[in-house]
C-alpha cells in the first residue's frame, strides 16, 4: 500500500492520501481524542505523541499536530493508517454515534437566501477546500451575515481569515448582495 501525502495552506496539517476510500459519504472531523472514539483509526492516530486532530474525508485523512516535526511524526501516522487499512477493521464504528453538531440558524424570512447560500458552499467551496484537506459547512445567517465553521486543515489555518474574507465572501456577495460579511464560528 502507497500513502501519498500533501501539504496544506495550514502548517500544522498534513493530508494523507490512501488511495482508497476513506468515507463513502460526508466528513467526520475529531478535534480532540474525545471524539475519536467513533473511530479506530482516529484512536490509533491519537496515540502518536503530538497528534492533535483527525478529520476524514471521502479519500483522504487529514492530521493536525500540537506539537513535534513533521520529519518525525510522519512515519509514525504513515504505519498506522497503513496498519489499520491492512487490518480490514472498519474506519468508523457501526454503533458510534457522532456528537451531535450545532443546530443552524435563520429566520424563516430568510430560507431562500439560505437555500442559495448552501448551494453555493457545497458546489463550489466545499469542493476546492476538501482538496487543501479541509471543509466548511454553513451554521447558520443573521443580519446580512452568515456563519460558517472551518473543519479539518481549515481550522486553524493562518489563511483561514483570508479564504473566508476574500475567496467566500466574495463569492457570496457576488451572488446575493443582501450578504455583508462572513464569519467563523
Amino acid at each position: 500500500m502507497f500513502i501519498q501525502t500533501e501539504a496544506t495552506p495550514n502548517p500544522a496539517t498534513l493530508k494523507f492520501l490512501p488511495g482508497r476510500s476513506v468515507l463513502t459519504d460526508g466528513t467526520l472531523d475529531m478535534p480532540d481524542r474525545e471524539h475519536a472514539a467513533q473511530s479506530p483509526l482516529a484512536e490509533r492516530l491519537f496515540e502518536i505523541p503530538g497528534v492533535g486532530g483527525v478529520f476524514f474525508g471521502s479519500d483522504f485523512v487529514t492530521v493536525t499536530k500540537v506539537s513535534g516535526e513533521w520529519q518525525h511524526l510522519k512515519p509514525a501516522i504513515l504505519g498506522a493508517i497503513m496498519e489499520h487499512f491492512m487490518s480490514g477493521a472498519p474506519i468508523v464504528r457501526a454503533d458510534a454515534q457522532a456528537p451531535a453538531g450545532p443546530e443552524e440558524f435563520f429566520e424563516a424570512a430568510d430560507a431562500e437566501t439560505v437555500a442559495t447560500i448552501k448551494e453555493l458552499i457545497e458546489t463550489r467551496v466545499r469542493p476546492a477546500v476538501a482538496g487543501d484537506g479541509g471543509d466548511i459547512t454553513f451554521r447558520g445567517y443573521k443580519e446580512g451575515v452568515v456563519y460558517l465553521a472551518m473543519k479539518g486543515s481549515c481550522s486553524g489555518c493562518p489563511s483561514s481569515t483570508a479564504t473566508l474574507r476574500h475567496g467566500i465572501q466574495n463569492l457570496l456577495r457576488h451572488f446575493i448582495p443582501e450578504v455583508t460579511e462572513v464569519r467563523p464560528v
